[in-house]
């Protein structure tokens, strides 16, 4: 009886131990953070950065959560979230049924979030006379018909830029003659102020609000109107965003890989609610979802 009371005591200490070992990695695997406090990591299209960079401001400062960015281009940005460097992934476009496979085979559904509009930009030096182009011209160059465009100069081969604008060219790969690439934004800004004739393509949102180092470039820069299929030039102002009348218009998401109910949902949610949208709003980019306005009356003046 002895014998048999000891062998239960150890038997119970052991399946003690492994229930702690399972719950231990389950919440290694799932995360310390839960939907408004911990931190995670969060992969950013480098060409939407100053629009996410101003929602993890106001949102680190109304909850108890530490985001950490990592902007990278689209490619770049796109395989780290397949090797799980982060779960979470802000693009300008969703993922494919080939990227979304991966999931799944972990048994994941990407939750996908819309929560703005914004466009790419044609710039070029102030110094310049035009103040418009053709898309099609644009598209034409970039398969390789020499016209009136000296150069293109985007942010880096592997951008959203490159892919969006490759789409519309039906093309596979940027010319080699005529387009030239940097790595960010910022330097596309700076180079195009500083060379006549250059045309640059870069996100609307670096143009709204530059960062201070960057405000002498901008104000040196023309932003072109564009030509469409309907013929019209359209400069890229919020409305001609927001109704997407402007041809490079282009819808932005917050995708969602981490499996369970932590700040990804949390940060979508904000982004996606009334102060995250009114962020957007004043941001220069349309929300896709107006926020509302509360009007307050009264019936008696106030003398002061």
């Amino acid at each position: 009886m002895k014998k048999y009371s000891t062998y239960l005591f150890f038997f119970a200490i052991a399946s003690l131990l492994t229930i702690f070992s399972c719950d231990k990695k389950d919440a290694n695997k799932i995360g310390n953070d839960t939907i408004l406090e911990g931190k995670v990591s969060i992969l950013v299209d480098e060409t939407l950065l100053p629009i996410i960079e101003d929602e993890q401001m106001i949102f680190e400062n109304n909850y108890k959560a530490k985001l950490n960015l990592i902007a990278e281009s689209e490619k770049e940005a796109v395989l780290s979230l397949v090797n799980e460097k982060a779960k979470i992934i802000v693009l300008s476009r969703k993922l494919n049924a080939q990227e979304e496979k991966v999931f799944k085979s972990k048994n994941i559904v990407p939750r996908t979030s819309s929560f703005a509009i914004d466009a790419l930009a044609f710039i070029k030096n102030k110094n310049t006379k035009d103040t418009i182009i053709s898309l099609e011209d644009v598209l034409d160059f970039m398969k390789g018909k020499k016209n009136s465009i000296k150069g293109l100069v985007f942010d880096n081969p592997n951008s959203s830029s490159v892919r969006y604008l490759n789409s519309l060219a039906g093309i596979n790969e940027i010319p080699k003659e005529g387009v030239f690439s940097f790595k960010t934004n910022d330097e596309v800004i700076d180079y195009v102020s500083k060379n006549d004739g250059m045309i640059g393509i870069v996100g609307v949102n670096w143009l709204s609000q530059p960062n201070p180092k960057m405000e002498n470039s901008v104000n040196n820069l023309k932003i072109l109107s564009v030509k469409g299929s309907n013929n019209e030039y359209v400069y890229p102002s919020q409305d001609n965003i927001a109704t997407k009348k402007y041809p490079l218009a282009r819808e932005l998401y917050i995708i969602n890989c981490q499996g369970y109910e932590g700040l990804g949902i949390g940060f979508a949610s904000f982004v996606g609610g009334q102060i995250g949208q009114r962020i957007i709003l004043k941001s220069g980019l349309a929300p896709v979802r107006v926020p509302s306005r509360q009007i307050v009356t009264r019936t008696k003046l106030e003398k002061k």
